[in-house]
């Protein structure tokens, strides 16, 4: 039977951030009720957030317990407990950084054309990170081998094209959302977590390499890691 996580304090909490607080920080930083680019920003990061969960839901709940418990667990590998946590702050850095330009900042606006690429890339992330957990019954919030849960590889979806197909989705939004808001400001955090993300990446192909059966195989007919034809 699967636990209930989410009656935990800290679980509610952490929703609230990830629901409210980040996504509408540039606005509530900046009080620019105008800014339609936030708005939108915080429509596309709400309902993306809200459509994976409901479909992970509706096929793996037990998916949804694992990741509320991500902290919790005794086998997450040492140094996901930096980096899973980093991930997570350097993502919310970005909309906050673009919230104080946007009171403190000479902001100037990008194109047209990049602005457009820029949203265009990130609903392709929400998009390929929803398919990624849809798809990933072990899509765990924590790098660890999941024995408890019976962890297999995955090779349908996005994982035909790349082994972390997830963490794809992040880089591309995270990259999206500096230019989308038209902040220079976030650019550095921005490019910080996906050095975060990058590390973490090879990091986890090499644990799922050494400890999960049949994943070097797999990564012999998939190979590669982040971007197609890149690496």
């Amino acid at each position: 039977m699967v636990q209930n996580r989410f009656s935990f304090p800290t679980n509610w909490v952490g929703l609230f951030v990830v629901i409210v607080l980040i996504p509408f920080s540039p606005l509530l930083i900046s009080f620019d009720w105008d800014w339609l680019e936030a708005w939108a920003y915080a429509i596309v990061a709400v309902l993306g957030f809200g459509m994976s969960r409901w479909l992970v839901w509706r096929r793996w709940p037990d998916l949804l317990s694992e990741r509320a418990q991500m902290l919790n667990h005794p086998d997450a590998k040492s140094w996901d407990r930096i980096l899973a946590p980093a991930m997570a702050l350097g993502g919310g850095l970005i909309p906050i950084a673009a919230g104080f330009e946007r009171v403190f900042g000479d902001v100037h606006a990008f194109s047209l054309p990049v602005k457009s690429l820029a949203l265009a890339g990130i609903i392709l992330g929400y998009v390929l990170g929803t398919w990624a957990l849809v798809t990933n019954r072990y899509f765990s919030g924590m790098v660890r081998i999941q024995t408890d849960r019976g962890q297999t590889v995955v090779s349908s979806g996005p994982y035909q094209w790349v082994r972390h197909p997830g963490y794809t989705g992040a880089f591309i939004t995270y990259v999206g959302m500096s230019f989308w808001l038209d902040s220079t400001w976030s650019i550095l955090p921005m490019v910080l977590v996906n050095l975060v993300v990058i590390i973490r990446t090879k990091l986890e192909d090499e644990t799922l390499q050494a400890e999960l059966t049949g994943y070097p195989e797999y990564a012999e007919k998939t190979r590669y890691r982040l971007v197609p034809g890149v690496w």
